[in-house]
């Protein structure tokens, strides 16, 4: 996400970068440059040129042109900009009130709520330990009830089941029922959605509403049909209200002007991203760390915390137990792809590492993308027992043998071969060090608060 946006902005950054003051021309040059970023990126008019007047308003009220480097102080104000249309700050989930807690979500159809509320209730469930129930109010599409329980019981929630044929009034009444009795902290609604906003869909909500009277009415969104999701937001906000909004398929939107438009729009704050179909990809929204990331300046923090979630401390200690045998294999190496897969990809972790934006761009030259990961970890599977912990026995026609079997080129096995090497040697030079302190992989790194060595 942001990828397009973050590549014009350190463009126009580096138009700036040297000069020891800026002009008016200059000024107006670089505001007209980012209004064009922003409109490209799909965000809405409105929200572009309130952004550009408070920017410019703040250079003149401040009278900084003299007084600091320009591309700093450039920074500086679009960051903060940025924070202001994002949101300002976290917004958690609101559980204040007497059990249970009654979460409801909406949104239009094919917009990825059913699974939204599945990976949002595994979430808060896993984090806040909350005792959590799940209910369809859904009785116009056959799947949908079956849809929720399945994801219900694979991430080990309890669902209400229902018919069809039952009335929303009785479905609603008899899940707050069962929450009460049986004394559930949360209670997750999924309602009907509509490929268009109509009559029927918003008396459904408004029903559902006046009968369960949620604590949180969270809209689902889905990012890829940018600024008309705030328009969408903004009806719904209009009629039945929105505590906060869930941006869906973040993974395949480059622009951003979902999320760069619908707080403005809605004044509701966004909570979280889904940043893809598996139900672990979702994170909670902090506006600021995805400022930093649209202006190239990571979000370290953010890597720190997907890799202590993902990477577990045991598959550190393996690898450390095979270096101090003086062993590192493929079987190792593959275990390190692996974990970057894990924390969101080569993609994701790039996005989230200060001034990594021309990194990013000269990887996608090389095609060193998740996709060569993929063929790697197939080329290592291709391989036996003794060749991946002997790699220097694979010659000639094992290499030939592992391509024909992993589907790929001679060349893509000697590559993987060297890198394998390069990395061997610096797992060895680490181990020299003998400081027992300093992790053994790039994932220790990342557990330990460091940033990554590329």
């Amino acid at each position: 996400m942001f990828a397009s946006l973050s590549q014009r902005f350190d463009g126009i950054i580096s138009s700036i970068r040297g000069k020891a003051l800026i002009s008016e021309d200059d000024l107006e040059a670089t505001l007209r440059d980012i209004r064009v970023a922003l409109l490209e990126a799909d965000v809405a008019l409105i929200v572009v040129k309130k952004f550009i007047e408070n920017v410019r308003h703040k250079i003149i009220g401040q009278n900084v042109l003299k007084s600091v480097k320009p591309e700093h102080m450039i920074i500086k104000l679009v960051h903060d900009e940025l924070v202001e249309i994002l949101g300002s700050t976290k917004s958690d989930m609101d559980f204040k009130t007497e059990p249970p807690a009654i979460i409801l979500f909406y949104g239009l159809q094919g917009s990825g709520k059913t699974t939204s509320i599945a990976k949002v209730a595994n979430l808060i469930s896993k984090k806040n330990k909350k005792k959590s129930l799940l209910v369809s109010t859904d009785i116009n599409r056959p799947a949908a009830q079956e849809q929720l329980e399945v994801l219900a019981n694979l991430i080990n929630l309890d669902f209400v089941k229902s018919s069809t044929s039952d009335s929303i009034n009785n479905i609603v009444n008899n899940a707050i029922k069962k929450a009460k009795n049986e004394f559930y902290d949360l209670l997750f609604i999924d309602t009907a959605g509509r490929q268009v906003i109509d009559e029927k869909m918003m008396d459904e909500l408004k029903l559902i509403t006046s009968i369960a009277n949620p604590i949180e009415k969270i809209l689902v969104a889905d990012s890829l049909i940018g600024q008309d999701s705030a328009n969408i937001a903004k009806k719904f906000k209009d009629t039945i209200g929105v505590s906060g909004i869930i941006l869906t398929r973040i993974d395949g939107d480059g622009r951003g002007g979902a999320a760069l438009s619908i707080k403005s729009i809605t004044g509701a704050p966004i909570k979280y991203l889904c940043t893809g179909e598996k139900i672990e990809a979702i994170e909670e929204f902090y506006p600021d760390r995805i400022a930093n990331r649209i202006l190239g300046m990571g979000d370290i923090v953010g890597l720190v915390e997907k890799a202590s979630e993902d990477i577990k401390d045991e598959e550190i200690e393996k690898i450390k137990t095979n270096l101090e045998k003086g062993k590192f294999d493929l079987s190792d190496f593959a275990q390190q792809l692996k974990k970057l897969k894990k924390i969101g990809g080569l993609e994701g972790m790039l996005s989230m590492i200060p001034g990594i934006t021309g990194a990013q761009k000269a990887i996608a030259e090389k095609k060193i993308n998740d996709d060569s990961v993929d063929r790697q970890l197939a080329i290592i599977g291709s391989m036996t027992k003794k060749e991946k912990e002997s790699p220097e026995i694979i010659k000639a026609s094992r290499k030939i043998r592992i391509s024909n079997g992993s589907g790929t080129k001679v060349q893509e096995v000697n590559k993987l071969l060297k890198q394998f090497l390069q990395s061997q040697k610096m797992m060895k030079k680490m181990k020299k060090m003998g400081d027992k302190k300093m992790p053994f992989d790039l994932m220790g790194k990342l557990k330990g608060g460091q940033p990554p060595y590329l």
